[in-house]
């Protein structure tokens, strides 16, 4: 299985890729507006490859639940800048976290290589689907249940399961109808995007079922709120998050998006040689 992002390609199988997270953003929910400005959102991201991390998640709009949202030149204000300063300083490919298409044009043509789109529920995605398939970048799948501002209102599914699979497949035949090619594609679930905690863990328990579609599977947990609803007030969600991240390398996840990358990094190294070991 390939993945394929403009100059760059990933062929797997191989050890998990780490995303790290770089919020440009004053309100996301777990560190905005630590990395608000150019400069500290530049500095954030070296660390985050020092540490480990092989793709950079760059982000100018938050998505937690209710978020504010903000205009097409706001958030551009917010990310080019990074990506312009950081496309010739890193070896890795950037992924611009938008779901705006002219976010993700601009952020492509400053030297992103992936657009991880939130949005890609969008009814009618053509003008985002030209960008990504224009730029021959890779493309983020997200699921997930009506928009940042509504998603946590009521979410139900039937099977969230068979529903996620659903929307999965029928994606992947639009986007290879719209010129995107399936070794473009990577596939999240959308933890919290949506999902009440039963959905979550529902999903967490069910990530094997996705590799049907032979696409890498991406998943974010890094610190989201599920945590606490299942283990109540806890002082860090770290470990939580390092123990899901855990257990779905072990059921073939590809990417882990996170903000503690160090830990991460080492969380599924350790879990992968443990894996090369027992197949031994």
């Amino acid at each position: 299985m390939i993945f394929k992002a403009r100059q760059f390609s990933f062929t797997f199988p191989r050890p998990a890729l780490v995303m790290g997270i770089v919020n440009v953003t004053p309100d996301s929910f777990s560190d905005g507006g630590k990395f608000f400005s150019t400069s500290a959102a530049v500095e954030h991201a070296l660390q985050l490859v020092a540490q480990g991390a092989e793709i950079l998640d760059i982000g100018g709009e938050s998505t937690r639940p209710h978020a504010t949202p903000v205009s097409e030149d706001e958030e551009l204000h917010r990310v080019i800048p990074v990506i312009e300063q950081l496309a010739p300083r890193v070896k890795i490919p950037l992924s611009i976290d938008t779901m705006k298409p002219a976010v993700a044009r601009a952020a492509l043509q400053a030297g992103a290589s992936i657009v991880n789109d939130v949005g890609a529920n969008r009814p009618d995605g053509t003008e985002m689907w030209r960008a990504v398939a224009e730029a021959g970048a890779g493309y983020v799948v997200m699921h997930m249940q009506g928009t940042p501002q509504t998603m946590s209102a009521n979410p139900v599914y039937a099977d969230v399961v068979r529903e996620v699979g659903e929307f999965f497949a029928g994606r992947l035949e639009l986007l290879n109808a719209k010129g995107i090619a399936a070794d473009q594609v990577v596939l999240d679930v959308g933890i919290g995007f949506g999902k009440t905690l039963e959905h979550n863990l529902q999903l967490l328990g069910a990530m094997r079922s996705f590799a049907r579609f032979g696409r890498p599977l991406l998943l974010g947990v890094s610190r989201k709120s599920f945590v606490e609803k299942l283990l109540g007030n806890v002082t860090s969600r770290l470990p939580a998050s390092l123990a899901c991240a855990s257990i779905a390398v072990t059921d073939g996840v590809q990417m882990i998006r996170a903000h503690d990358v160090a830990e991460t990094v080492e969380t599924v190294r350790m879990t992968g040689a443990v894996l090369a070991h027992k197949s031994k």
